[in-house]
């Protein structure tokens, strides 16, 4: 015989978790992850989509740090090596690499290449104003420390996509060497 359901229970029982989680959409969700030996915290709605490292196709005449192109759900996203584009060393291209789908929810084909993603991060009681020095780049946001003391800094993503390096991806054009 069927198990019986008090509906009545049930439907408060589905009222007060809709109710918690409509609390709890209030405190912004956070995508941790690490590139470059630096610990990275990005808003989850900009952050877009997380995915394994995909071939990745090179593009010349770019600088360094512009990884290249991958094909991802049938369209071409740019990639940038976040570590390198920071002035570290190159991004590990191992299993635990990931791309950071950063430009479909601000309406551009980019991707971060970054070493690690942590996971959700909660800025509520979890991380507390750090008061470090100041950051290195305009798209570097404020920093925190975790509970177990560990450092992270917040990429202000909108400001990434501004910034006209990060956008010019060209390698300076040399200087015109022809015979006349």
């Amino acid at each position: 015989m069927a198990k019986r359901i008090d509906l009545r229970a049930y439907q408060d029982n589905i009222a007060s978790r809709l109710a918690a989680a409509q609390a709890g959409a209030t405190t912004p969700a956070l995508l941790g992850f690490e590139s470059g030996g630096t610990h990275w915290l990005v808003d989850l709605p900009a952050a877009g989509e997380v995915l394994p490292l995909p071939p990745l196709t090179p593009v010349p005449l770019t600088r360094p740090w512009f990884a290249g192109l991958a094909n991802v759900h049938g369209e071409l996203e740019s990639v940038v090596d976040f570590a390198l584009f920071g002035g570290g060393a190159p991004t590990p291209r191992d299993a635990q690499a990931r791309l950071l789908r950063i430009g479909a929810p601000n309406g551009a084909n980019m991707a971060l290449l970054v070493g690690r993603v942590h996971g959700l991060k909660h800025a509520d009681g979890l991380f507390v104003a750090d008061g470090g020095a100041a950051p290195a780049a305009a798209w570097c946001g404020e920093t925190f420390a975790d509970a177990q003391g560990q450092h992270w800094t917040r990429l202000e993503l909108g400001r990434l996509l501004a910034d006209p390096l990060f956008l010019d991806a060209a390698l300076p054009a040399a200087a015109d060497h022809r015979e006349t």
